[in-house]
């Protein structure tokens, strides 16, 4: 096996947004990712009142955090893995409050007790919808002993979701491992790390063969795949319920109920995702005049009145207003 590289980040990192000023809050917090991880692209809706912290320790070839915050967004875009291109791996443990986590055209909630996996090397999308409070473990992708098919099956699933599996023992083992790192004697610390990888290892092999686990497959999968094909078109304003069942092979009846498990329905649920696009690209301040016209039927809204008027019912202010308030947030930093 290649000798792991070594990591880049900060041998020690601990950041609170409460010892700076309000208007330094997002640029420190970036900042204090790109040294704790890598480069993160962070969207937050009142960046004046958001509060987040990260305690940061790198422990031979491990990277051991705890992150607590209030609602956000992480975004690892291509331009970030161009920038850096850092070859890592994330296990994030879920400790208080839920995350969705994108990958690989799917997507996953953990729930306080869930471990998901995610690939630095790729695209990859955390939504925070409340205050939550996760460890992330971060080490070198070839410590993970799996190949490139492997991996793009393991992001964004739910280990520990199963019953009487492995991640049932194993879950618990490592909670106790990464707790007990803190008061482990230095020359002891990397030996305890170095254990730590081996379990994320087992725990995600034994992910790969649970039976069950087929993350291209139909099942409870399914889903995922509806949703990724609404991701990929979600610019196309002819995009209907039918289109998706006949693309996927099920029936129209099939689909409303993988949805209605969900607690929303089809229409509900592309609605949402095109608001999200249209808010994300009218906060965004590259020197690009965004007309909201043209955003709105970029995402599919093919009514600029209708986008005006969904916009202010799930978000309580005009689209115009959101770009003002996101704009002068953008100034003030």
């Amino acid at each position: 096996m290649p000798r792991p590289q070594p990591l880049s980040p900060a041998l020690h990192l601990s950041l609170s947004t409460e010892t700076g000023p309000p208007t330094d809050r997002m640029t420190s917090w970036k900042q204090a990712l790109s040294r704790a991880f890598v480069s993160l692209e962070v969207l937050v809706d009142n960046p004046g009142a958001w509060r987040a912290s990260v305690y940061a320790d790198r422990i031979g070839p491990l990277q051991i955090a705890t992150e607590e915050s209030d609602p956000v967004k992480f975004m690892r875009t291509p331009e970030e893995i161009a920038s850096d291109n850092q070859a890592y791996i994330f296990a994030r443990l879920q400790l208080h409050g839920t995350v969705a986590l994108f990958q690989d055209g799917r997507s996953t909630e953990l729930r306080p007790g869930l471990l998901a996996f995610y690939d630095a090397g790729r695209p990859f999308k955390l939504v925070m919808s409340e205050r939550y409070r996760s460890c992330v473990l971060m080490m070198p992708r070839q410590l993970l002993r799996l190949d490139d098919t492997q991996v793009r099956q393991l992001t964004a699933t739910p280990v520990g979701d199963a019953p009487g599996g492995p991640a049932a023992l194993l879950l618990p083992l490592l909670s106790g491992l990464v707790a007990e790192v803190p008061a482990t004697a230095p020359p002891l610390r990397e030996k305890l790390a170095r254990t730590i990888a081996d379990l994320l290892a087992t725990l995600a092999a034994g992910q790969l063969t649970t039976p069950g686990f087929s993350p291209a497959g139909a099942g409870p999968t399914l889903l995922d795949q509806v949703k990724a094909s609404v991701e990929r078109r979600l610019g196309e304003p002819e995009l209907s319920p039918r289109l998706l069942a006949d693309e996927h092979n099920i029936s129209l009846r099939y689909l409303h109920k993988l949805f209605h498990e969900q607690g929303t329905t089809v229409g509900r649920w592309v609605r949402q995702r095109r608001l999200e696009a249209c808010k994300e690209e009218l906060a965004r301040h590259d020197g690009t005049d965004r007309v909201i016209g043209t955003v709105a039927a970029r995402w599919g809204f093919s009514s600029p009145a209708h986008f005006s008027h969904v916009f202010r019912s799930a978000y309580g202010m005009s689209p115009g207003e959101w770009r003002s308030t996101a704009a002068g947030a953008a100034r003030s930093r």
